[in-house]
């Protein structure tokens, strides 16, 4: 991108990813940037992500990467060919991060952590010039156009040739995405779908009080999930006081939530044996059992025990126990109904936002020229392993780029 003719001064509001990747964009543009951020610090939500270990994008190949962002595929495909998974490596490699790929294609810095990365972010950041002004928390405009902030100091304006928006979703409200620039945006007459929770857990209605006292928190690994019709996989979720939650729930979240949105509910098939065929489970179970109790047959003949069991008998009757077959079945196909998302702001990402029909290919507000959106504020999801903080990352840098092109072709 060409250096503007004359000095623009655009305003970045939001310091996540999209937010700060915005910010190095413009400023590499010769740009004057300011960067607001509601909270004490930039890249909290980042940096909490990151706890467990910071997985910053997937290295599969680039048509499968795509597809996790189902009916949004066409319009991050352009962003992520701006800007693909392993342009996002080598800007890490940059800031001197080092990765390596794990065993499941994800991708992570070599010591696994967020902090060191944002550091070294924010550091080039000031040099570069970017000047960041937390504890500003944006309100939207004044009557002539000027942005408008609570600061500890009172209310603050200010003027912008151009103005990035990066305010994130409604998920971790504490950590600043907590969707107040919503009725914002609409006041304007932009468009936006309703944020709802993403890569979520969910309830049932109501677990039995032993199942709660005895295995809330439990984790059940090594077990499939699906929905009816639909392709399994394999991984681990959590039995929660309220229902499921875990990377294999997520995996499946959208899916699960379209359904509940459609019907008021949705069943999913629990295999609680998938390296085992149903053949070979019935075979077990119709072994002659003596004495032994059906729970004590399970244990011994399957390894079934534990919350695996609990969860089979919470879900079955007393006639399953009694017909080895349909008791296979029920541990190949357990049918578990939910009824609702966790709220919004325990969701790890949240799906809604500005619809791209309402922005340019620059990612520009149609409805207000010279206003840019990126980041999770846009009505995308994708499950996680990378995908939600590549798509978050490719956005800030077309928005920055759109702003610096539209600058440039609007003050000649």
């Amino acid at each position: 991108m060409a250096s503007p003719t004359r000095t623009f001064h655009i305003a970045v509001i939001g310091g996540g990813p999209a937010g700060l990747m915005a910010a190095e964009v413009l400023a590499g543009g010769g740009a004057t940037v300011a960067l607001y951020d509601a909270m004490p610090s930039v890249g909290r939500k980042f940096l909490l992500a990151g706890v467990g270990g910071m997985n910053i994008t997937h290295a599969e190949a680039f048509e499968p990467f795509v597809s996790r962002y189902r009916a949004r595929a066409p319009e991050l495909r352009r962003l992520l060919q701006a800007f693909p998974p392993q342009a996002l490596r080598d800007w890490i490699h940059g800031l001197g991060i080092d990765t390596f790929v794990g065993s499941s294609g994800r991708v992570f810095p070599t010591d696994m952590k967020a902090a060191p990365l944002l550091r070294a972010w924010l550091k080039r950041l000031r040099e570069a010039g970017v000047s960041i002004h937390t504890r500003h928390r944006w309100l939207g405009w004044t009557a002539e156009g000027a942005l408008r902030f609570a600061t500890p100091e009172g209310e603050r304006t200010l003027t912008a040739h151009a103005t990035v928006l990066a305010l994130g979703g409604g998920s971790w409200a504490r950590l600043g995405s907590d969707g107040a620039w919503v009725p914002r945006l609409e006041a304007l007459g932009v468009p936006v779908a309703p944020l709802r929770p993403a890569n979520c857990g969910f309830e049932v209605n109501g677990w039995s009080s032993l199942l709660v006292e005895r295995f809330a928190g439990a984790p059940l690994k090594a077990v499939g999930l699906g929905l009816p019709g639909g392709p399994s996989r394999k991984g681990e979720f959590i039995l929660t006081t309220t229902g499921i939650e875990g990377s294999l729930v997520y995996a499946f979240s959208a899916e699960i939530r379209e359904a509940i949105e459609r019907t008021g509910q949705a069943t999913v098939l629990v295999d609680l044996l998938p390296d085992r065929p149903l053949a070979a489970v019935e075979a077990a179970l119709v072994r002659p059992r003596g004495t032994q109790s059906m729970a004590n047959h399970l244990r011994r003949q399957l390894r079934l025990e534990g919350a695996k069991a609990a969860l089979l008998r919470e879900l079955t009757g007393p006639e399953s126990y009694a017909d080895p077959q349909a008791l296979a079945r029920a541990i190949k196909a357990l049918p578990l109904t939910l009824a609702r998302p966790r709220p919004l702001d325990e969701a790890i990402s949240s799906a809604g936002g500005v619809p791209f029909e309402a922005l340019d290919a620059r990612l520009m507000v149609r409805a207000r020229p010279g206003l840019f959106c990126a980041g999770e504020m846009l009505d995308w999801e994708a499950p996680t392993g990378g995908y939600l903080l590549s798509a978050c990352f490719a956005s800030g840098r077309v928005a920055a780029e759109g702003a610096l092109a539209w600058l440039q072709e609007h003050n000649r």
